[in-house]
């Protein structure tokens, strides 16, 4: 396998998710692998993107459950909360986590060098003044957030910002439709700020089920947020008093502490010296790779968000496990895209695996939608109103089941599970003959029998 003509069979730039996992495999499929981290140590995921952003859902939601408690009894004092302990322990819980990949890499075998690695060719990298060379390259530098160019732009934040606040402020505006923007809005709702959503189109979350997306947005503007939908920030001002005034499309305008853009995320390529190999970028300087991740330049490899195809990380995790098995054991595999699940964390969650009805209606001949919006049992004492909407979108010719939705807490741990079923090929009949759990909400997936066909 090892080619002594090269330092290392394998060098990874970038140690996020995917390349931390394309590395460490490799390694033990016996490489010599090194990687070049200019930043921290398991990427966007990890620092400034899934798990410190879910330690913030986390704490925002306490808000609405300190609510729920008094409904079954429990006499809650006044609340407050404190910014600062939350900021520090969550500082604190990415700094093990760090340590945890450093540790990890370590026990694999792979070379940690902890400075920006520049491609100078098909097989050499400059690194901290050295020159190194490498069988195999990876990129795998993710993405970073896109901010459009207007007046007043140089006074936004972003999502990168927003995790390492002194303060909170008293008002935000945060633009965008999609994961981020709608989180985020949920975070600083349930913190306490006056939070407004401003987003260009006439609905979030455009690659999601309609169902889940209009109810979702009843719920959060039920939850105190204000929403702006067919609305653009024209320019921003700062007043003397350091507030920010934005000025809508609309007219109208709105005065905030903050204003977070969350409008998308690009390929992180910039002056990587990519220019120095025929790798190939697409208009949105993404990499372009066949389906085994090979770049226009054979011995150059690109996986995760900076490909532009699924920006998950499971699925970057997935695409380097098998990048390595194809490299380095003979394997031939390729990603299969197709029943992806995934998950929103707003308020109520937002899970979902396969395809929407609006998508199965335009790939199938005909199918049946199972729907079931009702009030779960955790919310049937007092009147806080959180309603839960499954649904179901069936093949009819085959009975398989080709989508499942949830909107409600617990959407992501619940559709995780089912979308082992769905991935598998299960029918509608599968569903029928399993016995729910009682009393669940998650029992309503196998419990629904009246369809819409069409």
């Amino acid at each position: 396998m090892a080619d002594s003509k090269y330092d290392y069979d394998l060098f990874v730039i970038g140690a996020g998710s995917g390349g931390v996992r394309a590395a460490r495999m490799s390694a033990q499929y016996g490489a010599r692998v090194a990687i070049a981290e200019q930043q921290y140590l398991g990427g966007t995921c990890v620092n400034v993107g899934c798990v410190p952003k879910k330690l913030f859902v986390y704490a925002s939601a306490f808000r609405d459950d300190f609510t729920t408690a008094g409904n079954f009894g429990w006499h809650v004092p006044e609340t407050t909360f404190d910014w600062a302990t939350l900021l520090r322990n969550k500082n604190a819980e990415i700094e093990r986590l760090n340590g945890i990949y450093a540790k990890l890499l370590d026990n694999a075998g792979v070379v940690l060098y902890r400075d920006r690695a520049v491609v100078e060719g098909p097989h050499e990298i400059s690194i901290d003044g050295k020159r190194i060379t490498s069988r195999h390259i990876l990129v795998c530098t993710g993405g970073k957030p896109f901010v459009p160019d207007f007046p007043g732009a140089e006074l936004v934040i972003t999502s990168d910002q927003a995790f390492f606040l002194e303060r909170l402020p008293p008002a935000i505006a945060i633009v965008g439709g999609g994961y981020i923007s709608v989180e985020f809005a949920g975070i600083f709702n349930g913190l306490g700020v006056e939070t407004h959503l401003v987003y260009r189109g006439s609905l979030f979350l455009k690659e999601f089920d309609q169902d889940l997306r209009e109810i979702l947005a009843k719920e959060m503007a039920a939850k105190g947020i204000h929403l702006h939908f067919d609305t653009e920030i024209e320019r921003i001002d700062e007043e003397a008093n350091g507030a920010l005034r934005s000025t809508l499309s609309s007219g109208q305008t709105l005065t905030t502490g903050l204003v977070m853009y969350a409008t998308g995320r690009t390929p992180n390529t910039e002056s990587l010296g990519l220019n120095n190999t025929a790798v190939a970028l697409d208009q949105h300087g993404a990499i372009l790779v066949d389906d085994h991740f090979q770049s226009h330049e054979p011995s150059i490899y690109a996986i995760g968000d900076v490909i532009g195809r699924v920006a998950l990380t499971p699925v970057a995790i997935h695409e380097g496990m098998l990048l390595a098995d194809n490299l380095f054991r003979g394997g031939k595999g390729v990603m299969n895209y197709e029943f992806i699940p995934t998950a929103v964390f707003s308020q109520p969650n937002l899970g979902t695996v396969g395809y929407t009805e609006q998508q199965a209606r335009q790939r199938f001949t005909k199918v049946d939608i199972y729907r079931s919006e009702f009030t779960p049992m955790k919310h049937s004492l007092g009147d806080t109103g959180e309603n839960v909407l499954m649904k179901l979108v069936v093949d009819t010719e085959t009975d398989r089941v080709v989508g499942c939705h949830m909107l409600g807490e617990g959407a992501g741990e619940i559709i995780q599970g089912f979308a082992v079923a769905i991935k598998a090929g299960a029918t509608k009949g599968d569903f029928d003959a399993t016995v729910g759990i009682h009393p669940t909400a998650a029992e309503e997936f196998v419990t629904m029998r009246t369809a819409v066909t069409g």
